[in-house]
């Protein structure tokens, strides 16, 4: 009879084969030598895991690689960071729409300068221009596209263009607006709670099983499920957790009900 920590084991060992010949995904080696150190506290997960996935080696691989690609990219390290990132990203929008609205202004006071005053400056007034400007070096743009616009410009005079302080507006308001959001389901789990804790990496690492469900086209079955505590196992190995913040079943208990909790909320 097959030992199903062998036949796991070995779908670690050929995924880091395959990334040193390739020179690829060396955080995901890491891992994956992590898990191998510490067969004797995964055994019972692994007969688990490959009884409920017998016969399905698709889906066992897609399962380690979830495993894998999960603690390398949506460790709580990186989540951490990710977090950083989307509050930066609201903090850099805003200061966008301040600043263009403020440039909106004073391209509407040079303007009006410019009409009122006895002194005009050689600066851009016409959008066309500035699109032309600033693709300087741009081959492409030269190649396919100045030509068209110089005759586009030419039919059309300035009645029929934004002015260049209607553009910063609209960067403005365009700024104002916008709320970032996840690139990715995985990240969107990861990073929806108000803080950051141990519990966005199993979050995390639920959402990239759905990822690789039948329901979204992959190789694992929609009903497929670890006992709490195989999860508990798997992270506090993947993780490399230390005595003082190892994860038991009930911890993974607690955090499934409350997502059940929320799904039904939503």
């Amino acid at each position: 009879m097959a030992d199903p920590t062998e036949i796991c084991e070995e779908i670690l060992r050929a995924g880091i084969r395959y990334n040193v010949d390739h020179n690829i995904l060396r955080s995901e080696n890491v891992i994956a030598e992590r898990l191998l150190s510490r067969r004797v506290e995964l055994i019972d997960v692994y007969e688990e895991l490959h009884g409920k996935l017998s016969g399905r080696s698709q889906a066992l691989d897609a399962f380690f690689g979830a495993l894998l690609s999960t603690a390398a990219s949506w460790n709580p390290d990186k989540l951490a960071l990710a977090r950083k990132g989307k509050e930066r990203l609201d903090a850099v929008n805003q200061l966008i729409a301040t600043k263009a609205a403020e440039l909106a202004a004073l391209l509407d006071e040079r303007s009006d300068l410019h009409n009122h005053s006895q002194f005009r400056t050689e600066t851009h007034y016409d959008v066309c221009d500035v699109i032309a400007a600033a693709s300087r070096g741009n081959h492409l743009f030269d190649w396919w596209v100045r030509e068209k616009l110089a005759a586009l410009s030419g039919q059309f005079d300035l009645k029929y263009w934004p002015t260049l302080a209607d553009v910063a507006r609209e960067l403005a308001t365009d700024a104002a607006r916008a709320s970032a959001q996840a690139s990715d389901p995985v990240t969107a789990a990861g990073t929806r709670g108000a803080r950051s804790s141990l519990a966005d990496f199993l979050k995390a690492f639920f959402a990239s099983i759905e990822e690789n469900s039948s329901r979204s086209f992959g190789p694992i079955p929609n009903d497929f499920k670890l006992t709490d505590g195989a999860y508990a196992s798997l992270a506090n190995c993947a993780l490399d957790l230390s005595a003082e913040t190892l994860v038991d079943a009930g911890y993974v208990k607690r955090l499934r009900q409350r997502q059940r909790e929320a799904e039904q909320q939503d």
